[in-house]
């Protein structure tokens, strides 16, 4: 690609996602867009992705040209600018390719487009398209949505690339000064590079990085479980876990590929068993721990990033939360030992605070996350998981799962992906909710 396009956006989907959107579009030293695109749906409801601007697709006209390898038609549409994409029928693991051309995007008369593509499924059947479109509207493209007709969803390794062309004589003002992560994007001050799931981070420069690294949280116990502890968390935007100071910023090499490790959650415990302990997740030199699995029956919870919080079974014994990690989370809570079934199990530890002991016949809530805006909005990670109550479940925040109650075979609920919430604690019959996996997101000044 000519060396006056510059990468603007770049998605890849971890999961299957409704749609996509490329919303920060600069307004200023680009004159057209071109994005780029491997789509593939996870089911079959239609083989086109539909594409709006500004949140629209109205004012659309498109005129087609398009073969199969037998044939050649063509047709117009309104109100529709689309894309062909392959559907979960068509040959495993491979994705319709396309590319949409917009010039003069900024400009004050309507928005004329270009839209060329294939997709195929493989030993039976290829197609190819190619569009002519117009937007009849004169407001500058501020934003591009891309989403599957039908209701379908755009499947897990589907990749978006938005690219802008330089205006002549000028020196692109933003553009990434490294590569990796699932999701890169740009927020007026900083590019950020989020990974939800491993890869590498490679920088075309030196550069000072912020980061914020949460590990894959605890698994909660199976019977009577204590709630699962949140993943370790550092962080050099806005808290770190455990109560410790902000760290420093990482300096990195031109050049040097830096390993990023995306933390799994740990498994619930199914039946007598504690919930399994997370994975831990790195970049470069920097690990935060994995959160503790929870305890059950009588269990401890286990220390982890944050500690799992103990369980609860009868009137002798009650197990007690696991320790955290120094500056990354704190220590799970206590169960008490009221008779089963008017018990209550501790809640996971979380970034923010330690996990609650069970008080009475209601589980103790999962402790608090940590808030930050490192990824250009405001969220919060690291909560642990409610631990199971008699009567009343105990609750979470941040990403945790809550637990269960009763003495039936309820589950308890499973943390959030790439928020490193603890699971929730099970009921007697009931399985311990799965932690939830961490995220890295690493962001420098453009």
């Amino acid at each position: 690609m000519p060396n006056n396009y510059v990468l603007l956006e770049r998605i890849e989907l971890n999961a299957s996602a409704a749609s996509v959107t490329f919303a920060n579009i600069p307004q200023t030293g680009y004159t057209d867009l071109k994005v780029v695109s491997s789509i593939r749906t996870s089911s079959t409801p239609s083989g086109a992705v539909v594409i709006a601007f500004n949140g629209s697709s109205a004012n659309m006209s498109t005129r087609s040209v398009y073969g199969n390898g037998s044939s050649v038609t063509s047709y117009s549409a309104s109100n529709s600018l689309g894309a062909l994409v392959n559907i979960s029928t068509t040959t495993a693991n491979t994705f319709a390719n396309s590319e949409l051309y917009i010039p003069n995007y900024t400009g004050s008369t309507f928005k004329s487009s270009s839209m060329d593509g294939v997709s195929e499924n493989n030993a039976t059947g290829a197609n190819a398209f190619l569009n002519a479109n117009l937007w009849s509207q004169t407001a500058a493209i501020t934003s591009i949505t891309l989403t599957p007709e039908g209701g379908d969803n755009l499947a897990q390794y589907s990749t978006f690339s938005l690219y802008g062309l330089a205006a002549l004589g000028t020196t692109p003002t933003i553009a990434p000064k490294a590569s990796g992560g699932n999701v890169i994007d740009y927020d007026g001050t900083y590019w950020i590079h989020t990974f939800l799931s491993s890869g590498t981070f490679t920088p075309q420069t030196g550069l000072s990085c912020d980061y914020l690294v949460v590990a894959g949280a605890g698994g909660a116990g199976g019977v009577v479980g204590g709630g699962g502890g949140a993943g370790g968390l550092r962080s050099t935007v806005g808290a770190t876990g455990g109560g410790g100071s902000l760290e420093s910023a990482l300096a990195v090499v031109s050049g040097t590929a830096y390993t990023v490790t995306v933390g799994a959650g740990g498994a619930g415990g199914n039946g007598n068993a504690n919930g399994t302990s997370g994975n831990n997740s790195v970049f470069s030199t920097i690990t935060s721990t994995a959160g503790g699995g929870g305890g059950h029956n009588t269990n401890n919870g286990l220390t982890g990033g944050s500690g799992g919080g103990g369980a609860n079974a009868n009137t002798t014994t009650a197990g007690t939360g696991g320790a955290g990690t120094a500056n990354q989370g704190f220590a799970g809570g206590n169960a008490n030992n009221n008779a089963f079934p008017n018990g209550a199990s501790g809640g996971g530890g979380g970034a923010g605070s330690v996990g609650a002991a069970g008080s009475g016949a209601t589980g103790g809530a999962g402790g608090s996350g940590v808030t930050t805006s490192i990824s250009g909005s405001s969220v919060a990670y690291a909560g642990g998981g409610g631990g199971w109550g008699g009567t009343t479940a105990g609750t979470a925040t941040a990403g945790g799962g809550a637990g269960s109650s009763g003495s039936g075979s309820a589950n308890g609920t499973a943390g959030t992906t790439n928020r490193g919430g603890g699971g929730g604690g099970g009921a007697n019959g009931g399985i311990g909710g799965t932690g939830g996996s961490g995220i890295v997101i690493i962001r420098y000044l453009a």
